[in-house]
């Protein structure tokens, strides 16, 4: 097991930590996270799976932490890449590419496949988790549409419709079908003329 030099234990948690979120960031590439064990996770954080056990107590509790991990990445992404004054479409469209880059990123299964893999508690958990990206998307609808960029129904579910049209990309991605830049301009062509941009 490779040594971990920290000046106290509390950063000593802190590299282990971060070591155990990049092995699941690492197995999602290859195995997708309902197929990873904890023992794939401790093997590949270099730990053993005892110790694991000592940060995450259960594959959801780790699930979780992951995910919160990869949305406050996805939110910080977000708002290094766009440019001050963009329009409502720029913004629709960082958005969309942004997810996109996460499901190639950290491919995981559909949200059904999810919640039977996890249970409906620690699912609803995670759909807390990502709620923050959830928000960011129906703050765009909504200044596009008092802006008159956008002529559209309630926000939250217009959001959850352009959400579904990503999630659909998510085979076609992993599968080398399409490029994250085809799909996005699929997308978004499709949504913003759904939407009536001007």
């Amino acid at each position: 097991m490779p040594r971990i030099s920290a000046a106290t234990i509390g950063e000593h948690r802190a590299q282990t930590r971060d070591r155990i979120l990049a092995a699941v960031s690492r197995l999602t590439r290859s195995q997708g996270i309902d197929e990873i064990s904890m023992t794939d996770v401790a093997a590949e954080a270099g730990i053993t799976r005892t110790a694991l056990y000592n940060y995450f107590p259960d594959k959801a509790a780790l699930l979780l932490a992951f995910t919160e991990r990869v949305t406050g990445y996805f939110i910080e992404s977000y708002e290094r890449e766009l440019a001050a004054g963009a329009s409502p479409a720029e913004r629709l469209r960082v958005f969309i590419r942004l997810q996109l880059d996460g499901l190639l990123a950290h491919p995981h299964p559909g949200a059904a496949d999810l919640s039977a893999a996890l249970g409906p508690d620690a699912y609803q958990r995670l759909a807390d988790h990502v709620a923050p990206m959830q928000d960011i998307l129906v703050g765009i609808i909504e200044s596009g549409t008092a802006s008159g960029h956008f002529r559209t129904g309630p926000p939250r579910q217009t959001a959850r419709m352009i959400l579904a049209l990503i999630g659909a990309e998510r085979l076609p991605l992993l599968s080398g079908e399409v490029t994250v830049a085809q799909a996005e301009e699929t997308i978004s062509g499709f949504v913003l003329r759904a939407l009536a941009a001007t």
